[in-house]
């Protein structure tokens, strides 16, 4: 296993404060533990950690960092033996053949470009690497070079061959960038690896995609009562709560990565249509789901369509919720989270709702 970045714990504890338990008066399972088998790393560009309540599964840590490992190596841009960075090589040339859990990204990433309409474009790779936000070399491109960039993306020109397990991008200069759906991937993919290792109760946290998995082990079928994250404020600052068991929470906003050119912040979430970062009224999204694929997926989505548009997609699709928060310090949920969403005491921010 890579060595653990103890240095980090602190903003760790701070971002799993967060995650609380509602109280009653069923004991515990003997079998769960009050301190968790527990490791934090850095991977991805982000701070990764997972805990474990399960007593005697502490080796399912090392499976789980192992699995992250292996998909990170697979999916990351540029990135030597990269297959996302070979499939982006051989744009207008061939189909690249990759393994099948990348086809399987690729496709959910695919699905979720038609099913948003492209305000989630997996071809977004020309605009984001011009833009570079959250890299030492980041820059507010020219408007001659994101016009030169935009018509290579296009979510349509990505060819699937599910039989041969293929990718095919038909226009040279075309890119895929994952990253606003491959945490999710991964989170769900850590908690197959931990069912697989007869885990029932854990805390996946792959940088801000939340899952918690079974329920709090303070007290049988109690929900943990997870924190939504300030989108003003630095990971692990809470301005309401849910209460949630084996649900996936995931967050974009404004305090992730972000661009400040003049007087002018520009996040990293880029609008496809445009090949600007999105500027609206939204400063941050959280959505509430069974898999967080679909939580990364969505939250990019609906910065594109805005607070009205996004809540109307979200309160379309099944098992699914949201919390919108706007630059005037305004929250509105979806219907399901209309009676379990709370404020923290004395947060600026005020519940909301569309006239």
């Amino acid at each position: 296993m890579k060595k653990v970045f103890k240095t980090l714990l602190l903003l760790v504890a701070a971002v799993l404060l967060l995650v609380g338990c509602k109280q009653q008066a069923t004991p515990k399972p003997a079998t769960l533990l009050d301190q968790p088998y527990s490791n934090t790393e850095y991977l991805m560009g982000t701070v990764v950690t997972i805990r474990v309540y399960d007593k005697g599964k502490e080796s399912a840590l090392d499976d789980a960092f192992k699995r992250i490992s292996q998909l990170a190596d697979e999916i990351t841009v540029n990135e030597k033996g990269s297959e996302i960075d070979a499939v982006n090589a051989q744009a207008g040339v061939k189909p690249v053949k990759v393994t099948p859990s990348i086809y399987k990204l690729i496709e959910y990433a695919k699905y979720f470009s038609d099913n948003s309409d492209g305000a989630f474009d997996l071809a977004i790779g020309p605009i984001t690497s011009l833009w570079h936000i959250g890299f030492p070399d980041a820059r507010k491109p020219s408007q001659s070079e994101i016009d030169a960039r935009l018509p290579l993306v296009n979510y349509k020109n990505v060819e699937l061959n599910q039989a041969d397990q293929t990718v095919y991008l038909k226009q040279k200069g075309m890119q895929l960038d994952l990253g606003g759906i491959a945490k999710g991937f991964i989170t769900d993919e850590v908690v197959k690896v931990l069912k697989k290792d007869q885990v029932s109760t854990a805390i996946i946290d792959l940088g801000g995609n939340l899952y918690v998995l079974g329920h709090s082990p303070k007290h049988t079928n109690a929900n943990w009562t997870v924190g939504i994250q300030d989108p003003k404020e630095s990971r692990g600052v809470a301005l309401g709560t849910v209460p949630a068991a084996n649900k996936t929470i995931v967050t974009s906003g404004i305090y992730e990565r972000y661009l400040k050119v003049g007087n002018k912040t520009y996040m990293h979430l880029m609008n496809p249509k445009t090949g600007y970062p999105f500027d609206n009224n939204l400063m941050g999204v959280s959505i509430i789901t069974d898999k967080s694929v679909d939580g990364d997926a969505l939250s990019t989505a609906t910065f594109d369509k805005g607070l009205k548009d996004g809540l109307a997609y979200i309160e379309k699709r099944p098992h699914t919720e949201a919390i919108f928060i706007t630059k005037d310090y305004k929250v509105y949920t979806t219907s399901g989270l209309k009676d379990t969403f709370k404020l923290v005491k004395g947060t600026k921010y005020k519940l909301a709702t569309l006239q």
